[in-house]
């Protein structure tokens, strides 16, 4: 009996930490941030093992100032996001016994992001916005304050379009664009 106990121990405990070292990405995360640059609203959506699509709709902020300006002006302007997440290190985290909720580890990812001129949120009248569309490759993580707060930090560079024919120029631009994210978040 004692030996039947002892095996019976074994595969079980085998079973559990084997299930635990080959954790997955979360199956879907709505949660919302906020951050310097706007608030956003979004999901993480399992694909794989390892990754997610992120659906994120928001508001993004500019602020600008100075003596050209009579007065300091704020906006806010829709963006649309869809954004392909590796999160690479989960397995690694859990191992060493850090905290793997939400998908707290680190990722790479591909922002794709449109920023339409709908409408825009300002102190000013008559703001409009030039619409753009950018993707950038990014290098970032996310990490749990506690069960349902979080924070990320990201970063990378990438290429923007700006539709200036519709603002009235005669050409359209592209450029190269930095991306710099840091956010606080709440998981639903």
């Amino acid at each position: 009996m004692k030996k039947t106990i002892i095996l019976f121990t074994i595969i079980i405990s085998n079973l559990i930490f084997s299930q635990e070292l080959n954790k997955d990405v979360e199956n879907s995360i709505f949660s919302t941030q906020i951050g310097i640059a706007g608030i956003w609203f979004n999901n993480e959506a399992k694909i794989t093992k390892n990754t997610v699509l992120r659906s994120e709709i928001g508001l993004s902020a500019g602020f600008w100032g100075g003596s050209y300006y009579e007065k300091k002006g704020f906006l806010l302007t829709p963006l649309l996001r869809l954004e392909p997440r590796y999160y690479y290190n989960i397995d690694r985290r859990l191992s060493k016994g850090k905290n793997i909720e939400s998908n707290s580890a680190n990722f790479f990812s591909l922002k794709s992001t449109f920023h339409p001129n709908w409408f825009v949120i300002s102190n000013y009248d008559n703001v409009n916005i030039i619409s753009d569309f950018s993707i950038i490759p990014t290098y970032g993580f996310r990490r749990n304050i506690n069960k349902n707060f979080n924070y990320e930090f990201s970063f990378g560079l990438g290429y923007r379009y700006l539709y200036l024919k519709d603002a009235g120029y005669i050409n359209n631009k592209s450029e190269i664009a930095p991306d710099l994210t840091f956010r606080i978040g709440y998981t639903f």
